[in-house]
């Protein structure tokens, strides 16, 4: 889709977001406006989302975006608007050209977003001395004041990196992504993946996805009286 005069992209995503699309690609994400749409896309649009952006690293990735969520004024706070850019990056795939005209990708990092722990105590009940109490009441405030200064909402690690002209994988992918992934496979797939990862990281999965369930049996009601009758 592209907007025109008279149709806004906003209103062309609106449409798309009603279609049974399965993945969006927005060719470049450069100004605030499209960085608003390819967040609201990989949230609610579609399964997900491919986009490109000339980001450097990515830490810089994601304070482009939380400052184009900002600047669009889809968001107010700072910590709000980061998590909602975290929570869409699965996978930064990094492309470089160099000064000999060679195209390659350098890397592969995955984002994973950092979940919020209650590690408040209520230990300052057991303390029979109001020093005792006053300790236990700073601890929480300094992890109360930890959280809201300097809280790290997500960790990224390179899962496959360029090395002297090879390929090589360094960190194996984390299990919620494998888990999105093999969701999202047939059966031969899910397959070939879970011997790659066996092989590669020494992950093993229980069972193949697409496994046959164990059958269930049900007791008609008429064996017993007080079950219901199930045709």
């Amino acid at each position: 889709m592209r907007e025109t005069e008279t149709v806004s992209g906003q209103e062309c995503l609106d449409v798309q977001k009603k279609t049974d699309g399965s993945v969006n690609i927005i060719g470049e994400v450069a100004t605030d406006p499209v960085a608003s749409w390819m967040i609201q896309s990989a949230q609610v649009a579609s399964k997900f989302t491919l986009f490109t952006h000339h980001a450097k690293t990515f830490p810089d990735l994601v304070t482009a975006l939380r400052n184009s969520m900002l600047r669009a004024g889809v968001f107010k706070n700072e910590k709000t608007a980061e998590e909602q850019v975290v929570q869409v990056l699965n996978f930064d795939i990094h492309l470089v050209k160099d000064f000999r005209g060679r195209r390659y990708i350098e890397r592969v990092t995955e984002c994973i977003p950092v979940e919020e722990k209650n590690e408040y105590t209520f230990d300052h009940r057991k303390e029979s001395t109001l020093e005792g109490k006053m300790e236990k009441f700073f601890d929480n405030a300094t992890i109360y004041f930890t959280k809201t200064t300097n809280r790290e909402l997500y960790k990224y690690v390179n899962v496959l990196e360029y090395h002297d002209g090879t390929y090589v994988l360094t960190n194996p992918i984390s299990d919620r992504n494998i888990k999105e992934m093999r969701n999202n496979m047939d059966d031969r797939d899910v397959g070939e993946f879970d011997k790659f990862l066996e092989r590669v990281w020494g992950i093993k999965q229980k069972s193949y996805f697409g496994d046959e369930p164990e059958p269930i049996m049900i007791e008609s009601g008429e064996k017993r009286r007080g079950r219901p009758r199930l045709n």
